[in-house]
């Protein structure tokens, strides 16, 4: 039998002989399908690492892509070492422990040569402690018992391969169980896609390549709201034909991502054999595993618990964008749980040399591009709030908590989907759905009296914006507002149309052109302004930014220009190097946009500043007047909007 069969074999099976109990794979040891050099520090650390003032330094380079020689197999060189206590070969037994009935888990290691194995655990400060050593010959298979009972706080199981003096060869590898499941169901996939048919013809390839994920999945509910249609894609008749019944296309006008999921989940309640719904974004690249690892995890799970995916980035593989994220009771604002977790490079320091991740992390809530619910919790808990995007994967989070569900980012379970760096969705037609939606969630679970500091923060983003002469933005702001104090009941009559007004409405904003090569774009006077050799800039805070604000405001209300005069700019900013403290000291000033793609013309315009401050200032006092009201308003109606009955209403454009 090959490697690759036993990897196959392993996953779907669970093994019996005579009368020993079953055995359930939790989660197999696996390797980059793709050969991608970029990712292996995610899967294997043959490196020989050191410290050095507290940084993690790397004292070899021995990391070489040609030793994975399949999805399940990989070779240590003649007197190498490597170590699989990586993010996804480790396994992360804290996690286990807390939320699952398993107690033990068996890690076994099918091996071809001469070396040595050696286990290892870590407690949740990230110190190594050897478990069990072991010398291998020729084709043998070890195994070691390892118990979830000290792992209350933090830590990992790992192993360590070392060769002797011929290459060692790990066939394959497994953490399995003889615990039962408590939820025994299979999973549905729900896929919403808007003009992405090439990544998600990918994606169903990936999953119609692995044999024990599409044995475990019940359906895929593919969800297409866009005009370029996935059955229109080349390739999709030949996966379509490999995944069968399990595929299911389903057509709708675009409601963003909480329709398309909350379709999912609709759908999902009415398969029988469906005991869990794991959602997915289109544009990603899919890790198959890490769905085999979230479902196993939901079926073992001692109460039913919402199972979230880690997600790394596309365009720069080694890099998380976060490990466990919640929302800040005093600002109401999502966000890693604390700044070391954002954007983690695993090239710098891999799982063994990055202590906080061996803490077992709470989340509130896990981002939609990759999230497990089981169907209980729908049952109970209702479908997403009716909001098109923004906020509807957190708020989910928030709501299911207060039902007494909770969220768990697992590490191990992960996809790459394309980053938020080469975008700016602040100032886009998006910034209408980040400021309201985020009030009504505020409305809905905020812990403190009038939301906190929710109201005084999200104008506070105004005055930035209007300070940056990003009008467009504070427009959208401002009619987002309007659109809370509207009320609930609203929320499903204007999903499909919210954002064709939002992006409408850029048309009386000039800075929302962008002028891009080969366009006739005005010439600043001062040219372009030189990046900081220093590095990043600072801004001001404190007292220092009460200031800065005192000066600025006044300056701003009292200049007489106006956009339409199409002043020369006076300097030229790089994205990077448009702060949000040094472009206010312009009247008109050329940025270059996030994506690069060219460049943006801001323009002081004295009416419009006057407006947009005024009737922020207006609308932020009305709500904060109104909190209470406001807020039982919309807890009073979140059991009716987030209905299937309603939703299919909305699905069915009544």
């Amino acid at each position: 039998m090959t490697g690759e069969e036993l990897f196959v074999r392993s996953a779907i099976l669970t093994e019996s002989r005579g009368h020993t109990p079953m055995r359930t794979v939790l989660q197999n040891v696996v390797f980059p399908g793709s050969k991608d050099p970029d990712v292996l520090p995610l899967y294997a650390d043959p490196e020989i690492w050191t410290t050095m003032n507290g940084t993690p330094v790397r004292l070899s380079d021995d990391s070489h892509i040609e030793n994975v020689l399949s999805r399940s197999s990989s070779r240590v060189e003649a007197g190498k070492r490597v170590s699989f206590g990586t993010y996804f070969n480790a396994f992360p037994a804290s996690y286990w422990q807390r939320w699952s009935v398993v107690t033990e888990v068996r890690l076994s290691l099918a091996t071809r040569g001469e070396g040595t194995v050696i286990v290892y655990r870590s407690n949740s400060a990230g110190n190594a402690q050897r478990v069990e050593s072991r010398q291998v010959s020729g084709e043998t298979t070890s195994e070691f018992a390892l118990p979830l009972n000290t792992f209350s706080d933090g830590g990992w199981y790992w192993f360590d391969l070392i060769a002797n003096d011929e290459s060692l060869v790990l066939e394959h590898g497994a953490w399995d169980t003889e615990a039962e499941p408590t939820a025994p169901g299979k999973i549905s996939l729900g896929m919403t896609t808007y003009n992405k048919p090439d990544y998600c013809v990918t994606t169903l390839g990936a999953i119609a390549d692995n044999p024990a994920l599409t044995e475990a999945i019940d359906r895929i509910l593919l969800v297409d709201q866009g005009t370029r249609k996935v059955r229109d894609e080349p390739g999709f008749e030949a996966v379509s034909a490999r995944l069968g019944e399990k595929l299911r296309i389903i057509g709708q006008g675009n409601l963003g991502g909480s329709g398309g999921f909350s379709r999912a989940m609709a759908e999902t309640l009415k398969l029988d054999d469906s005991d869990f719904l794991m959602l997915l974004d289109d544009d990603v690249e899919l890790e198959t595993e890490s769905v085999l690892r979230a479902h196993q995890f939901g079926r073992f799970s001692r109460t039913p618990v919402i199972v979230g995916g880690h997600m790394f980035d596309l365009l720069d593989k080694p890099i998380m964008h976060a490990w466990a994220e919640t929302v800040n009771q005093g600002a109401f604002n999502w966000g890693p749980s604390f700044p070391e977790q954002h954007r983690h490079d695993f090239r710098v320091a891999n799982l063994r040399q990055t202590p906080w991740m061996h803490a077992r992390l709470d989340a509130d809530y896990n981002g939609w591009w990759m999230c497990l619910i089981p169907k209980a919790v729908i049952k109970k808990v209702g479908l997403s709030l009716p909001v098109f995007i923004k906020w509807d994967d957190s708020e989910y989070g928030l709501r299911a908590r207060e039902h007494g569900f909770r969220t768990v980012s697992l590490p191990g379970v992960a996809l790459w989907h394309v980053s938020w760096l080469d975008k700016d969705d602040s100032q886009d037609w998006q910034a209408f759905f980040h400021t309201r939606n985020r009030i009504i969630a505020g409305l809905l679970h905020s812990t403190q009296p009038k939301g906190g500091r929710l109201l005084q923060n999200s104008g506070r983003q105004d005055l930035k914006k209007l300070l940056n002469m990003q009008y467009y933005a504070v427009q959208l702001a401002v009619d987002a507002l309007r659109s809370v104090l509207d009320g609930p009941a609203s929320l499903h009559d204007r999903i499909a149309e919210s954002m064709p007004a939002a992006r409408a409405r850029a048309a009386d904003f000039p800075e929302t052109r962008v002028f891009r090569s080969g366009d006739e774009a005005p010439a600043s006077h001062a040219g372009r302004a030189l990046p900081n050799p220093n590095g990043p800039e600072h801004g001001p805070t404190g007292a220092r930014l009460g200031l800065f604000t005192l000066r600025q405001v006044p300056k701003h209300w009292l200049r007489t220009s106006d956009e339409a005069a199409k002043e020369t700019p006076e300097i030229e900013y790089a994205k990077r190097d448009a702060h949000w403290w040094r472009v206010p000291n312009h009247r008109s000033v050329l940025v270059g946009t996030a994506d690069g793609s060219g460049k943006s013309w801001y323009r002081h315009d004295r009416e419009k500043f006057h407006r947009l401050w005024t009737e922020s200032r207006k609308l932020t006092k009305q709500i904060e007047k109104n909190w209470d009201r406001l807020a039982q308003e919309y807890r009073d109606a979140l059991p009716r909007i987030t209905s299937v009955e309603e939703w299919e209403k909305t699905f069915d454009g009544r």
